[in-house]
């Protein structure tokens, strides 16, 4: 198996539009025209474009992207054994708690992999315990992110960047602040930008009114919670399969810890590489490090996973994981009341 693709005729300006808007969204009040302008279209022409792409469900939100961790909350990716006859039910109990946002079978003893988050005040584990007593589970082991060496999805959207393609991650473990202190200005800030922001010339006009704030103070104070790490970026979130990457593959790779921090850099720098984690081993379960990586076709997927072996991790233990069913997938919002009626239901430590 060849680990980088072929490389293709240049990138069109409709191709770099879509990739750029993945990266960050200015907060200024025309972002579309600066965008459009660094990749040489009209502000109409990348309305246009953007429009189209929403209207065809490839172009899902455009919203901000926040750090769960520097806000507060305490999340995990769980790991889960089901009986075959069981998962289907398992899964269903489980998409109903409000902080479950990701949820999927894959092929694995661990046959069900979700992703929980719950607010500063509420006890993760007690959540994810109560999830494992209703849903029928065998095993639920909590994988939490011990260190965060990348995340940020970008898809290529041309088709023509090689496997082995590497960039400096745009969001790792140095930019979150544990101890920073949520205010109320922040959380307003959050309920408006956690929705979907208009394709309009202006599309922060409507939040500035709700926030009572100008554009200049918008700006001002999301460049204040970038810097603190509880914003990461304001920019657009592309349906995987919509936008033609219909396999997923999770590498999870047996590093020695000594070697973890070395590995887990070289890692997140694989551009094809969305999310790169240290996270906790079980007796049934060696693996460190997670790398997650997305494709048009198995061959692909499994290609960028071969590239990472080849160049970083020759010989390293490791098994692929892929999504064969999708159970659930939705943004996670914050500060929801069904989360908290969730909570009273179903957790009397929490009524």
């Amino acid at each position: 198996m060849t680990a980088t693709a072929p490389t293709p005729p240049s990138v069109t300006p409709r191709e770099q539009l879509l990739n750029r808007i993945q990266k960050d969204i200015p907060i200024v009040q025309r972002p579309y025209r600066v965008l459009a302008e660094e990749v040489g279209l009209t502000e109409a022409e990348a309305l246009d474009i953007l429009r189209e792409v929403k209207e065809e469900g490839v172009l899902r939100q455009v919203s901000a992207i926040f750090d769960t961790r520097t806000l507060g909350y305490k999340s995990s990716l769980v790991a889960a054994v089901y009986d075959e006859e069981q998962l289907d039910a398992g899964a269903e109990v489980v998409n109903r708690h409000p902080g479950v946002s990701h949820n999927y079978k894959r092929n694995h003893d661990f046959n069900l992999w979700y992703t929980i988050a719950v607010p500063p005040e509420s006890d993760l584990e007690a959540h994810v315990q109560k999830l494992h007593e209703q849903s029928g589970a065998r095993v639920t082991r909590l994988m939490p992110t011990l260190h965060l060496f990348k995340i940020g999805v970008e898809f290529d959207m041309s088709g023509k960047e090689d496997w082995n393609a590497k960039a400096r991650p745009q969001y790792t473990n140095a930019d979150r602040n544990v101890g920073y202190e949520v205010t109320d200005l922040d959380r307003a800030f959050v309920l408006e930008f956690q929705k979907d922001l208009p394709v309009t010339e202006e599309p922060y006009a409507d939040a500035c009114t709700a926030l009572g704030l100008s554009i200049d103070e918008l700006a001002a104070h999301a460049q204040k919670m970038k810097e603190a790490g509880a914003l990461r970026r304001v920019s657009a979130v592309f349906r995987h399969q919509k936008a033609g990457f219909t396999f997923n593959a999770m590498g999870v790779w047996a590093v020695p810890q000594e070697d973890v921090a070395e590995v887990g850099r070289q890692m997140a720098e694989f551009k094809a590489v969305s999310h790169c984690y240290l996270r906790p081993t079980y007796p049934e379960w060696p693996y460190t490090i997670f790398t997650m990586v997305h494709g048009r076709s198995k061959e692909e997927a499994f290609g960028k996973i071969a590239a990472i072996e080849q160049e970083v991790a020759q010989g390293t233990p490791h098994a692929i994981l892929y999504s064969t069913k999708e159970y659930k997938k939705i943004r996670l919002e914050f500060y929801k009341p069904e989360f908290y009626e969730w909570a009273r239901e179903n957790l009397s430590t929490e009524a």
